[in-house]
């Protein structure tokens, strides 16, 4: 008898055991759009009938990155799958869509049936949190190509906004606030910053400092903001929103305003997670190097008129959500490219 691809190390009857257990994952995302179930070569999803004028389609892709290493560190991969959908339907929210279905990326050296099932059913979670479907996706076994017990994540959603309703940030002005909205804790980003603090600091994550679970801390799930921002996009207009990803508040805010505005915010404003000042103190890192990095406690940032900042304050509230006033818009360089700085 020849060789065999299993022998090769690629298991089509695992993959196919995979499928089948993912399919009542799935089921539960399902929207009345869905025209197709998991496992075809596509997925079919129909625009939503009668509701809109002039649809746009919205797209986002993304990873979780090196926080994978912190849940194989950890044997715990429940919801890593949460933190990819969060990373793509925040982007797609921030132009006022709303999230219609996920695909997601699973691709690993030697394919753990029931491992692979508990990252895919975070996947769905994170889709029900966000009211999109999980459509489809792929299951890649690539043997030789990854360390055992190791994978990689990748996941791309798509929305809907209706073309007048979309936020672009064209109407931010001076006078104009930025609503902070809590973070869960580093989301999805800095992690090779954190990793590198801990080993240099001779911990585990399974340690605990200053009263922090640093390895509960660390995979604390990416919040998902979808439903929230939308109701307050109903009851109010929203001017811009940044997911404050990589790069962190300086970096993310200025991608919402126009040319030769500034976003101005006062640190003192909001409350932050403990991690954030523990990973600080650790690594003895510069105040400038954190807001560069990490979330540093807001994952979402929106801009309102002044007039609205109650109203906004007190919907956010009332659904569960930590949310302040961290700034203000002002007047830039004319012409000059937008910016954001935060105060002590």
């Amino acid at each position: 008898m020849g060789t065999t691809y299993k022998q090769a190390g690629v298991d089509i009857e695992a993959g196919d055991a995979l499928v089948e257990r993912i399919k009542p994952h799935a089921a539960k995302t399902r929207r009345p759009e869905v025209l197709s179930g998991v496992g075809g070569f596509g997925g079919l999803f129909a625009i939503p009938p009668g509701k809109y004028k002039e649809p746009i389609l919205v797209s986002g892709t993304d990873g979780v990155g090196t926080k994978l290493k912190l849940a194989f560190a950890m044997d715990r991969h429940e919801t890593v799958g949460i933190d990819l959908v969060a990373m793509s339907v925040n982007d797609v929210l921030t132009s006022g869509a709303e999230p219609l279905f996920f695909l997601d990326y699973f691709a690993t050296a030697r394919l753990d049936v029931e491992r692979a099932e508990k990252v895919i059913a975070g996947v769905a979670r994170g889709c029900e949190q966000a009211g999109c479907t999980l459509l489809g996706g792929e299951t890649a076994e690539l043997p030789g190509f990854y360390t055992a017990g190791e994978y990689e994540l990748a996941g791309f959603a798509v929305g809907i906004v209706e073309k007048s309703r979309i936020i672009d940030g064209k109407n931010i002005g001076p006078g104009d606030r930025v609503i902070g909205v809590a973070s869960s804790g580093l989301h999805s980003n800095g992690y090779s910053l954190a990793r590198r603090i801990l080993e240099d600091a001779g911990l585990k994550l399974t340690d605990t400092y200053e009263g922090v679970k640093l390895g509960d801390a660390l995979l604390e799930p990416t919040r998902i903001y979808v439903k929230d921002m939308l109701a307050l996009n109903e009851k109010l207009a929203v001017k811009g929103m940044a997911h404050i990803t990589g790069s962190g508040l300086p970096g993310n805010v200025p991608r919402c305003l126009p040319d030769g505005t500034r976003a101005v915010l006062n640190e003192s404003k909001w409350k932050r997670a403990p991690i954030f000042d523990v990973l600080q103190k650790l690594g003895e890192v510069e105040r400038n190097e954190m807001f560069n990095t990490f979330n540093m406690g807001l994952g979402m940032t929106v801009i309102v008129a002044e007039a609205d900042v109650k109203a906004a304050l007190e919907l956010l509230s009332s659904r569960g959500l930590q949310a302040w006033d961290v700034g203000v818009i002002e007047a830039g360089t004319p012409g000059a490219e937008a910016e954001a700085r935060v105060d002590p």
